[in-house]
């Protein structure tokens, strides 16, 4: 087993690789809880989204171990999954069975567009400015609905569409300490810090008896079968659906490429060019993953960059991986404890992985307006419009355009004529109400 992940190729032990997956777990174990949290607005059943959550990443991790022999975990997206409930299901109408068969077509693309060597390709097309405003984005808007969970926000009237709730209520001030224990365990760098805060904070709800205490503590994982295979070809076979489609793509291009080579670097596993050797197997394991996710019943998946927690614990093999995989199989067991957790102490979560994301703002080009503007656009319509779609496909839209009217056509890659000729189709056929 030595031999097989490199580990003295790697300068690698068993100890630190096992203590590198315990600690990338427990990092990115909050997305057990809060991913079938926010497929929930979509209509999905949480307790089978909880499962499909944990298949997923089992499936995902325990391949990139195996297979691509990274130290990276692998789940379901935050911020696609947020794409598919409020924008492809509450905004644009699609049901979930709809939204599924986006995911799935997008991870057979992803598949295809991986081992013909094109996914790369795309994915450098994008300028570095604006795939940093997706994440920034993305952050934001997850932050929120965060705190909309949390019972801060609440909707407004005409020409102040949102206002400061009632934040005197008991509910919501336990949110909000839920907030601030989580920031503080976050300052002390403690590992787990997003899990920790989430099942205090329900602790707390429950000792304040405005939570049922869970009947058990320990059960066989639930039922798959409200959302397994439960995917809607047919409806997806629409024009309109395009848009929604290349939305799926381009959000996981960036999510992919960034994670990878950032993680990467903090492992050491870049060459002298700072380049990712064989990137393609770590980029197949996520096509891989999502296409697995849609079957499952459960959203994009893929490289997750709280895996950077167990890579500086001295995780450098896939059998980092494994230990991952390992303890996911073991949550599926712990289900009582995990669906329990309600909204106002999720909300916290949604905050601080918003406040994570926001740093990506720090690399913004705020020297070039048609760099600048693209992103700005960005990152306010999904905002604004609560639909991240919206921020994506205007943010190439109008790097193209104003590339064009400012005489810089030449700097626009071949890629990006793509990505925003497929961009126009959102809008086209996007179903604006009245």
């Amino acid at each position: 087993m030595r031999t097989f992940f490199e580990f003295d190729r790697h300068q690698a032990n068993f100890s630190k690789e096992i203590l590198a997956g315990f600690t990338t777990f427990v990092t990115v174990s909050y997305i057990i809880i809060v991913n079938p949290a926010v497929l929930t607005a979509a209509g999905m059943p949480r307790d089978a989204s909880m499962t499909a959550t944990i298949l997923t990443a089992i499936f995902g991790t325990l391949l990139m171990g195996v297979y691509a022999k990274r130290p990276f975990a692998v789940a379901p997206y935050m911020g696609e999954n947020a794409f598919i409930a409020y924008t492809v299901v509450q905004t644009l109408g699609y049901s979930w069975q709809t939204a599924l068969a986006s995911i799935c077509i997008s991870g057979i693309l992803f598949t295809v567009l991986t081992i013909s060597g094109l996914r790369s390709w795309l994915s450098t097309a994008i300028p570095r400015t604006l795939k940093h405003s997706f994440a920034v984005g993305i952050g934001l808007f997850l932050a929120f609905i965060g705190f909309g969970d949390m019972g801060v926000v609440a909707l407004g009237v005409p020409g102040a569409p949102v206002k400061m709730a009632d934040i005197s209520t008991l509910s919501v001030l336990t949110s909000l300490a839920g907030l601030l224990l989580i920031s503080v365990m976050l300052a002390f760098r403690i590992p787990g810090a997003i899990l920790i805060g989430m099942l205090l904070t329900t602790a707390a709800l429950i000792l304040l008896g405005m939570l049922p205490f869970p009947e058990a503590l320990v059960s066989a994982p639930p039922s798959l079968a409200p959302i397994f295979l439960n995917i809607d070809f047919q409806g997806a076979m629409t024009w309109g659906f395009i848009g929604v489609i290349t939305s799926v793509l381009v959000m996981d291009f960036v999510d992919t490429m960034g994670t990878l080579i950032g993680l990467s670097s903090r492992a050491n596993l870049l060459d002298d060019e700072d380049n990712l050797p064989e990137i393609e197997k770590p980029m197949l394991v996520d096509a891989l993953s999502t296409v697995a996710a849609s079957l499952f019943g459960t959203t994009t998946a893929g490289v997750y960059i709280e895996s950077a927690a167990g890579i500086e614990q001295g995780g450098k093999t896939g059998f980092t991986a494994i230990v991952v995989a390992a303890l996911f199989a073991l949550a599926l067991f712990f289900s009582p404890i995990l669906t329990i957790v309600p909204a106002n102490a999720y909300g916290p979560a949604l905050v601080v992985v918003g406040m994570f994301m926001l740093q990506s703002v720090a690399k913004f080009d705020f020297s070039d307006y048609t760099e600048l503007m693209p992103a700005f656009l960005t990152v306010t319509l999904m905002i604004f419009t609560f639909n991240i779609g919206v921020g994506i496909t205007a943010g190439f839209i109008a790097y193209v355009v104003l590339k064009i009217f400012t005489g810089k056509v030449a700097a626009i890659h071949s890629g990006m004529w793509i990505l925003a000729a497929l961009s126009l189709t959102f809008y086209l056929f996007y179903p604006y109400h009245p």
